[in-house]
This record gives structure tokens, C-alpha cells and sequence, in this order.
């Protein structure tokens, strides 16, 4: 009897030694002894992974979902391939972008994914968090959240130089001076982390990357990290742009139904378009749209005229206002339509000038433009303003974009999504008269 007993305390001595290297596998000694704390045991032993990332802050609003798209399909396979723990992508809250200049709202900053997007419709596709509930459910000490690694992507420049590019993915030396990290103490850097001061990370890794998205896989190790970071996540490629994959993707973007609500408000009364009349309608759940081609849209025509910085960056494919006018009169008659709808990123003094100038050489037409109530400007800010401009402008009867413009790209994406036919999407207005050459057509695969 005495013998079991003594068995019996060697082996919970055992069991309980395999639980401290477990535990301590992703929480420090200290944490773990403190388990009255956040970091207990039944969160030590979490299965969840959480993929976190950030863009360049000059990429824009629409370039920053493309990335969305790149980095929500790696995670999605990286689900397939890995069961063994629970992968979540973390949604950066978004920032004071280029285009947002409405400065009497106030500081744009930290704003949800909700206020753009419809939450559940994205988690159909994979697991996503906003970045308030990570920091509410990640184990924390101090109220710090410390991330296990941050990897900042940057380009191999010599690739470029010598025009000879291949997969790359090395762990290269970080230059002080171009990070945004700074050391304070052993395993402690602080940065921006999108505006949160209670945001660490234990270390940063500079990474020479040039490739796809699934090159990215062999820096998870999920063995060893619980919080995986990158910045720059611009920089990998899509893995299967323009896919089936791709589109599912893409097609889970619904945006916030306060939005769609605002846009088909304002078909209805000023443009004569609603769902029903138009063909248009289109199924609550995204999983359950099916492919067609027989959308009308409403009795309009949209623009997307693209301005600003376009007339310096683009000036060679960007059109006057005259030529622009000119081209959308002969664009209007050919489909017997008489409303012109406009979006467009011109400041609110360019718009005072050109939007009227548009309007004298169109005189013969209704030309309309979305103009938010203090409301609706307050509440779903510039990002929602440009939301609702698309969701109108992708509902029109004919769409012409600006070429290379991501904003026009959304529009054409979500055209493909309603259901219309590939001459009515795929159109742009060129520097003159004549017919300029196209960014070709993007066709969605079902």
C-alpha cells in the first residue's frame, strides 16, 4: 500500500512537471504562477493562433482591401493545412487615410471593420476578430498586450535593380532607422500598433520577402508563437488572384446594411432604382449567390471620375473636365439614359469648380452627386461617404471608371458580384476623344 501511495505522488509529481513546460511554452514562469491572473492555465493551454498584420500607412482605402483578400485566403489555407490549433485573423482597425480629409468630424482613427463591413458575413468565409475583442480575450499582463513576433516585410531593392526576381523570405538584419519598433527593454518594443499604447511585442524580425502570400507560412510556428504580426503586408502577392478562392473572398466583403440602406434610399428617390425593378436583388447570405448575367441596373449612368492626385501621378490617362463631359454626353444619348451619376475624391473647393463645370457642359442631363447629412458623416465617416458612392455607382445601368484607379476596380468587382453584363462594367474614360486603351476585364469565377 505504502509502495502505490509513493507510485502514485511520483507520477502527479510527473504530470504536473509536463504541465509547467506546456504552460510556460507560451507564458512566462511568472505568469503562469499567477494564475489568478489573466494568464491562467486554461489560457496557456488555448488552442487559438491569431495572425495580426498592417499596410504601409499611404496605401489607401481600396488597396488596403485588396490585401484583405490576399492575406484572408492564405489564412483560410493555412486552416486547411494546420488543424491542430485554431487560427483567427485579427481586422487592423483602420486610420487617417490619404483620402479622408473631412477634418471637422475629428481624428479618424481606430475605427471597427464594422462600420464598414458586415462582421458575420466575413466570418463565413474564415475567423475574424476586430482588434478591440483580440486585445479583450488575449491573455495580458498589466494591462499590456505583448505580441509574440512582429515580421516587417520589406522588398528585396536589389531584385528590383537587377530585374531578376525570386521567392525570397530572409531573415535579414533590421536598420534602425527605418523601423517604426523601438527596444526599451529585454523582449519589450513598442511602436504604433495602429494608434494603441497598450500594444508590445516581445521581438522584431525584418524579413527580405518577395513571393506570394503561402511563403509567409514557414514564419507562423505555431509551436512557438500564439501571436503572429506582420507589417507590410502589402508586399506578398496573391496566391490565387482572380480564382475561385479569390472571389469567395472578395464576395464575403458585405458592407455594414446601415450603408446599403443609405445608397438604396437615394437610388429610390433621386435616380428612380430599386432592387426589384432593377434585377438586382440579391440573396442576405453571399454563400447562397449563384452566378448570372442578367442584371439591368437603375435608369442611370455612373462615373467614377478620379481627381487629385491622379491629375499629377496620372496625368498622361487622366482627362480634363471638358473631355470628360464630352464623352459621357456621347456615352448618356447612346443609351437613351438622362441621370449621370458622379463619384468622385475631389476636395470639397474642387468640387465647387469642377463638379459645377461638369454640370454646365452637361446641362441637358441631371447630374447627381451623394451628399452625406452631417449624420451620416458623423457617424460613418469618410470611409462610409466612399462605401456609399460605390454601392450607388455598382447598381447604375452603365459604369465607366477611371483607369488604375482600386476604387473603380471595387466598383467593377462588386458589378461582377450583382450580376451584370461585361460590356456595361468594364469601361473607362481616356485622356481625349478617343478610344485609349483598357486595364482589360476581371471576370468573376463561381
Amino acid at each position: 500500500m505504502l509502495l502505490f501511495s509513493r507510485v502514485l505522488y511520483f507520477v502527479s509529481l510527473l504530470i504536473s512537471f509536463r504541465q509547467n513546460i506546456v504552460a510556460n511554452e507560451f507564458c512566462n514562469i511568472d505568469e503562469y504562477e499567477e494564475t489568478t491572473k489573466k494568464c491562467n492555465v486554461q489560457l496557456c493551454y488555448s488552442q487559438n493562433r491569431y495572425i495580426l498584420y498592417d499596410v504601409n500607412p499611404a496605401e489607401g482605402f481600396n488597396l488596403r482591401r485588396d490585401v484583405y483578400i490576399r492575406t484572408a485566403v492564405f489564412v483560410k489555407n493555412i486552416i486547411k493545412q494546420e488543424k491542430s490549433v485554431k487560427w483567427h485573423l485579427i481586422l487592423p482597425p483602420w486610420g487617417n487615410l490619404y483620402h479622408w480629409r473631412s477634418k471637422h468630424i475629428g481624428f479618424q482613427t481606430q475605427l471597427s471593420w464594422s462600420l464598414f463591413f458586415d462582421i458575420p458575413s466575413l466570418q463565413k468565409y474564415i475567423p475574424v476578430i476586430e482588434m478591440y475583442q483580440f486585445l479583450q480575450e488575449y491573455p495580458s499582463k498589466n494591462n499590456e498586450t505583448c505580441l509574440d513576433v512582429v515580421y516587417v516585410l520589406q522588398n528585396d531593392e536589389e531584385m528590383f535593380r537587377m530585374g531578376k526576381f525570386e521567392d525570397k523570405n530572409e531573415i535579414i538584419k533590421c536598420n534602425d532607422k527605418a523601423l517604426q519598433f523601438y527596444k526599451v527593454e529585454s523582449e519589450k518594443y513598442i511602436g504604433y500598433f495602429w494608434g494603441y499604447h497598450n500594444i508590445t511585442s516581445k521581438a522584431i524580425k525584418c524579413v527580405k520577402f518577395h513571393g506570394t502570400m503561402s511563403g509567409l507560412k514557414q514564419n507562423l510556428k505555431s509551436n512557438a508563437y500564439r501571436s503572429i504580426m506582420f507589417d507590410h503586408m502589402e508586399i506578398p502577392l496573391h496566391d490565387f488572384y482572380g480564382t475561385i478562392e479569390y472571389w469567395k473572398a472578395r464576395r464575403s466583403m458585405r458592407y455594414n446594411s446601415e450603408l446599403y440602406n443609405i445608397a438604396n434610399e437615394y437610388r429610390k428617390s433621386f435616380l428612380n432604382s430599386t432592387n426589384e425593378h432593377d434585377k438586382t436583388e440579391r440573396p442576405d447570405d453571399w454563400t447562397k449567390e449563384k452566378g448570372r448575367r442578367n442584371a439591368i441596373g437603375g435608369p442611370y449612368l455612373s462615373v467614377h471620375l478620379r481627381r487629385h492626385d491622379f491629375l499629377i501621378g496620372r496625368s498622361s490617362t487622366v482627362p480634363t473636365i471638358a473631355s470628360a463631359a464630352f464623352q459621357l454626353k456621347n456615352k448618356l444619348d447612346k443609351l437613351g439614359l438622362k441621370f449621370l451619376f458622379v463619384a468622385t475624391d475631389a476636395t470639397q473647393e474642387e468640387i465647387c469648380l469642377e463638379f459645377s463645370e461638369l454640370k454646365q457642359y452637361l446641362s441637358d442631363y441631371t447630374v447627381l452627386k451623394f451628399i452625406p447629412s452631417n449624420y451620416i458623416l458623423n457617424t460613418f465617416k469618410d470611409g462610409g461617404i466612399a462605401i456609399i458612392d460605390q454601392i450607388i455607382s455598382s447598381y447604375a445601368r452603365y459604369f465607366i471608371g477611371t483607369q488604375e484607379s482600386t476604387f473603380t476596380f471595387r466598383i467593377q468587382e462588386d458589378r461582377e458580384i450583382i450580376g451584370f453584363p461585361t460590356k456595361t462594367t468594364f469601361n473607362y474614360l481616356c485622356k481625349n476623344t478617343e478610344k485609349c486603351n483598357t486595364n482589360g476585364q476581371w471576370k468573376i469565377v463561381w
